[in-house]
């Protein structure tokens, strides 16, 4: 892959947005920005009305708002993490695009679950088909067999159509290699037995600050630099990156040292963008349907990701 602007790999995170404050994420991306990585940023457009397993602050909260435009402005990506912190009827949901566009001027482009709603849509058993989805229910003891319910189409969860309509990328698999290109080659990929999504991709494992540090060591961020790879980060920056006052110094070092690196520093969405033009929208074959997901239940087993 020839990366732009002569870039010897690409490199970027998406951020899912649970328990994100501005006191705890803000500063995170203060960093980002000094340091020239331009990211993505899921948020909830909307406040939810009941409890959350997994809170934070929403589009409603002004001063939130009012940073998000910012990052925004400064070149991030906003991205959608579900309507808000809790379950969502088809209603909520549109009420949450429409409330994006209002804010941001425009649809989201990319979305990741967040991993307790049950409108996910083909989350939980339905990521993975044929005897993947029987070993799924396995390893996860049968609580998340028709739990998940955003692709069912008559379901007052249902919003499928409004995916395929508004959204364009949804991620999916995570992998422990720092070379998502690698692990996913085919992103962004359409899966034709799970229509309501237009693209697909993929992620490496970083939901926690130790796994993202593991992730990002110096001895793989040389080798996707040798590789001449794309890595798209999955994390939670407000979970423990910014803490005492200041930046994880394990992170910090590590992201500086990345920084200087000859690296496409830029939004999923571009990067995704970028790959399609490249390579096109790739259809996914029953073939490699089969190994992709056998390759993340192996995943899951070592790692124990979402």
């Amino acid at each position: 892959m020839h990366w732009p602007e002569g870039k010897r790999f690409a490199f970027t995170v998406f951020d899912d947005t649970d328990e994100a404050t501005l006191e705890n994420v803000a500063p995170v991306y203060a960093f980002l920005r000094d340091l020239g990585l331009l990211t993505t940023k899921s948020v909830w457009p909307i406040a939810g009305q009941g409890k959350a397993m997994l809170g934070g602050s929403t589009c409603e909260d002004d001063h939130y708002r009012a940073w998000l435009l910012q990052l925004q402005a400064e070149g991030f990506e906003i991205a959608l993490h579900n309507a808000t912190y809790h379950d969502s009827p088809r209603e909520e949901t549109i009420r949450a695009f429409d409330r994006f566009r209002e804010i941001f001027g425009s649809d989201p482009t990319s979305l990741a679950n967040h991993t307790s709603n049950a409108e996910g849509i083909y989350w939980g058993a339905d990521r993975v088909s044929g005897p993947r989805a029987l070993v799924y229910n396995l390893l996860t003891r049968f609580r998340r067999r028709n739990h998940f319910r955003g692709h069912h189409k008559g379901d007052p969860l249902f919003w499928g159509d409004i995916c395929k309509a508004r959204l364009k990328y949804v991620r999916n698999f995570v992998f422990a290699d720092i070379n998502t290109l690698a692990a996913c080659p085919l992103m962004p990929y359409h899966d034709p037995i799970r229509p309501c999504v237009n693209a697909w991709f993929a992620s490496a494992e970083g939901g926690s600050l130790d796994s993202f540090n593991r992730t990002i060591s110096e001895e793989n961020q040389d080798r996707l630099e040798q590789e001449g790879g794309a890595c798209i980060m999955y994390t939670h920056f407000a979970k423990g990156f910014f803490r005492n006052g200041e930046i994880e110094p394990r992170f910090r070092t590590l992201m500086q040292r990345l920084a200087k690196k000859q690296a496409w520093f830029v939004p999923v969405t571009k990067l995704l963008d970028h790959l399609a033009a490249k390579q096109g929208c790739h259809e996914l074959t029953p073939r490699e349907r089969s190994a992709l997901e056998w390759k993340w239940l192996r995943h899951k087993v070592l790692v124990g990701t979402t």
